[in-house]
C-alpha cells in the first residue's frame, strides 16, 4: 500500500457506542504514534436507527475521562461503498462480525473483514460488549477492551 492510506472502518449495531469509541481511541493511539497521515478511520452502524446523531452522551462522558474526544456522527454502513473503499472492516461483536462477512459476500470482501477482539493483546474477551443499557461499569470496560485492541490493530497493519 506504497503511497496510500490504510483506511479503516469500525462496526457495531447502532454507531453511537462502542465503533465512535473505536474510532476516536485508535486515532488517538495513531498520533501518539505518528501513523495518523497514514491512516483513515471512520465508524458506522449495521442499523440507521441513530443516523446523523453524536456517540452517546454516556460513552462520550467515559472516554473524555480517559482523554479521548469522541466526535463522529452516526451512520449506517453503505455495503456497495463500504466493502468497495475500506481495507479493513472491524466489527464490535460476535453477530457484527457475521452480519458483516454475510453483507461482505456479495463484493467478494469477506477477507476484510475482522473481528475487533481479533487484535486483543492482554484483554480476554473475545468481543466487545454492548454498553447501552449497562451502567458506568459497562463503558468502562469497553473502553479497557477498546484501548488494549486498538493498540494490537496498530501494531498488526503494515503502515
Amino acid at each position: 500500500m506504497e503511497n496510500s492510506k490504510v483506511k479503516i472502518l469500525f462496526v457495531c449495531l447502532g454507531n453511537i457506542c462502542r465503533s465512535p469509541a473505536a474510532e476516536a481511541i485508535f486515532s488517538q493511539k495513531a498520533i501518539s504514534a505518528g501513523v495518523a497521515g497514514r491512516l483513515e478511520i471512520d465508524s458506522a452502524g449495521l442499523n440507521g436507527y441513530h443516523d446523523g446523531e453524536p456517540a452517546d452522551q454516556r460513552m462520550i462522558r467515559h472516554a473524555s475521562q480517559r482523554g479521548y474526544k469522541i466526535t463522529s456522527v452516526s451512520r449506517k454502513i453503505i455495503p456497495s461503498r463500504d466493502f468497495v473503499y475500506f481495507d479493513m472492516i472491524v466489527g464490535m461483536d460476535n453477530f457484527n462480525f457475521k452480519e458483516l462477512k454475510r453483507l461482505a459476500s456479495p463484493f467478494g470482501a469477506q477477507e476484510k473483514v475482522f473481528k475487533m477482539t481479533d487484535f486483543a493483546s492482554k484483554c480476554s474477551a473475545n468481543e466487545v460488549p454492548d454498553p447501552y443499557y449497562g451502567g458506568a461499569a459497562g463503558f468502562e470496560n469497553v473502553l479497557d477492551i477498546l484501548e488494549d485492541c486498538s493498540e494490537g490493530l496498530l501494531n498488526n497493519i503494515e503502515l
